[in-house]
């Protein structure tokens, strides 16, 4: 078949689907079908129970899977062939139709899902959005830089699941109590977060998941860290490492929980791929070993497609689970 008889195909069928998605959406309205406005301003007719939900950003995905949603098609995590790895049992067998790069707007049209849910770490490109809404409701669930409990509190009502929103939050609430109950003379320690890539680490500045879980349990960050930033994260030159310094190193790398065949192989990969960064690059560095953190045997490895990602309630328990086993446990 001809490139253009293919293009002519696809755009009848996204006309078909089109027109299955407008009379689905009067149906619900009908039903009991509701409106949601997303992040954007834009209000959208979703369904009253989604039942086929494609997730494209790794805190959707997060989020949807901690309110037991099925999720029939989602995106890659950073530096990860599959979904994050801290979600590689939650998201088995889920496929992938995205990466941080964009959808593939074929491989979601044939998913035929009923709700399509992203947010503002994916690039919104206007084509692109009128692609997905022919497919089914779209909904931006966030903006920039906002807060991830914010996040996932829009998420659960445009997922009809706002009560249990409110009861996963509670259980996160009740875990970051008694981590802080425990933290003793570490209480008043600096914590640094450290994304490490071949070539060149970065920080995880205060606007980011892992940097306001630290302000709940009222730790301080170092002067580099103490800020929010624009992007995800902020390079550090190689003779600027000082700025990596702290009491406390939470050491982080991307796509190391990744299989070589593709499959995710959760947080005990991610946190063996850390500590081998940690090995063959970090230690090699001139100046790592003279930081605070190391010579205080405080460099911790840790999951990266948890730490040194987006993510949601999910990645949150895990940061604060792999936090809480350094720093509460017994001193030496």
């Amino acid at each position: 078949m001809s490139s253009r008889l293919r293009a002519l195909a696809f755009a009848g069928l996204l006309g078909l689907t089109l027109g299955a998605c407008t009379s689905g959406a009067s149906s619900s309205e009908s039903s009991g079908g509701r409106t949601v406005t997303g992040a954007d301003g834009t209000s959208v007719a979703v369904p009253e129970n989604p039942s086929r939900v494609v997730t494209l950003s790794e805190p959707t995905l997060d989020g949807a899977l901690a309110l037991g949603v099925n999720v029939v098609g989602t995106t890659s995590g950073r530096g990860q062939a599959t979904a994050s790895g801290y979600l590689a049992d939650k998201a088995d067998g889920i496929p992938i139709v995205a990466s941080v790069s964009g959808p593939n707007i074929e491989q979601i049209l044939a998913l035929k899902p009923d709700l399509i849910v992203t947010d503002s770490t994916v690039t919104q490109d206007d084509a692109v959005t009128a692609k997905l809404t022919a497919i089914a409701p779209t909904v931006y669930v966030s903006k920039n830089s906002a807060d991830w409990k914010a996040n996932f509190t829009v998420l659960a009502e445009v997922l009809n699941k706002a009560a249990d929103g409110e009861k996963v939050l509670a259980g996160y609430d009740s875990r970051v109590t008694e981590i802080k109950g425990k933290l003793g003379e570490n209480a008043d320690d600096t914590v640094s977060i450290v994304r490490w890539g071949t070539g060149q680490p970065s920080l995880l500045l205060k606007e980011l998941p892992p940097g306001k879980i630290l302000t709940e349990l009222g730790l301080a960050r170092p002067p580099a860290q103490d800020k929010d930033g624009p992007g995800h994260s902020q390079p550090v030159s190689r003779e600027n490492l000082d700025q990596l310094d702290a009491d406390w190193m939470f050491f982080g790398t991307l796509g190391g929980a990744t299989n070589p065949t593709g499959g995710s192989t959760g947080t005990e990969v991610g946190v063996a791929a850390s500590r081998k960064m940690l090995q063959d690059d970090a230690l090699k560095t001139p100046g790592f070993t003279a930081l605070t953190a190391y010579r205080n045997d405080h460099v911790i490895p840790v999951d990266g497609s948890a730490w040194a990602s987006a993510g949601g309630p999910l990645a949150a328990v895990v940061i604060l689970d792999q936090l809480g086993a350094a720093m509460t446990a017994p001193s030496a």
